[in-house]
């Protein structure tokens, strides 16, 4: 049996998945198997994989019998994994080679039931990426997940398989923030989860579905705090203020919409001055970028929020 089961939702991939499934066969740990679970793709998606598969036997493509990201996840994870450890991917990220080497020496100390690393953000080529999320010394918690998430997107995540088993995996009525309700209940249900201060994910970055995104993302953290509830966690309106300057900062980094940054700045000093500038120079940087990102060089605002 593989170490690792990578599970790939795909729709209308074509122009990505070569880049990812690349990605994967050049990690410097071998021991894996990915399954592409297909959405219904009408491009060349399935035709690309199955050629993949057709030279790489630890490739294979399945059809989601549900529908979306989430269904597609739970499928190829309860159904057709078959490692210890599954890592998810979306079909247009790529990993960096030793993801996965040092994945397996964090899952092997056996106390831990989760993982993530850090994110390199790019447009057109992975070498391009100077924007880096930043990833916290201290275990995984709800608190941080209603804050600043510093798992950031599944592509970044892994997850025994048993634990994720147990945990009934991704509410698949949700549209959006699925991932984060789900790591809410995985972490609330017990699970250890830790971060690791190394790249281990390239995440593609479209400007143009941004500021959609971004709205999205406040939207659906509604049913993640009812979730959170059930734990016995409330958002403070500190990590209310955190949550906003993540939004704008996320904006910033990425060249969003010319407001979208001041809108979720003077929303987060309105919930908490004190959570917004904590620490200060993070708080202080997001509220001059916001004001000044229509007048800053592009280059000059992705070094001051590459952190």
């Amino acid at each position: 049996m593989p170490y690792f089961s990578i599970v790939i939702p795909s729709f209308n991939a074509a122009a990505t998945i070569r880049d990812t499934l690349a990605g994967l066969q050049v990690q410097t740990c071998a021991d894996w198997e990915a399954i592409v679970v297909d959405d219904g793709s009408t491009d060349a998606t399935r035709t690309l994989v199955r050629a993949a598969a057709a030279t790489d036997a630890r490739i294979q493509l399945v059809q989601n019998p549900g529908k979306g990201p989430s269904a597609a996840r739970n499928f190829g994870a309860m159904e057709h994994a078959r490692g210890e450890v599954i890592a998810f991917c979306d079909a247009d990220d790529i990993w960096h080679p030793e993801k996965l080497s040092q994945l397996r020496a964090i899952f092997r100390q056996g106390a831990v039931d989760g993982a993530y690393g850090q994110i390199g953000f790019f447009r057109a080529s992975p070498a391009d990426a100077s924007v880096f999320s930043t990833v916290p010394p201290q275990d995984l918690s709800i608190a941080m997940l209603l804050g600043e998430n510093p798992v950031c997107t599944m592509s970044n995540f892994a997850v025994r398989r048993r634990v994720f088993a147990a945990s009934g995996g991704f509410d698949e009525a949700m549209v959006h923030n699925e991932d984060l309700e789900w790591l809410i209940r995985l972490v609330g249900g017990g699970a250890r989860v830790t971060g690791a201060n190394s790249l281990h994910t390239y995440y593609r970055t479209s400007v143009g579905g941004l500021s959609t995104d971004l709205d999205a993302m406040r939207a659906g953290r509604q049913q993640a705090i009812a979730t959170a509830a059930g734990f016995g966690v409330v958002p403070s309106a500190a990590s209310h203020a955190i949550h906003h300057r993540y939004l704008a900062r996320r904006s910033l980094r990425l060249n969003a919409g010319r407001t979208y940054a001041l809108k979720q700045t003077v929303l987060g000093i309105l919930q908490s001055p004190r959570g917004f500038f904590s620490p200060f120079r993070r708080g202080g940087l997001t509220l001059a970028g916001a004001v000044l990102a229509p007048f800053l060089p592009g280059p000059l605002r992705r070094t001051l929020f590459s952190r």
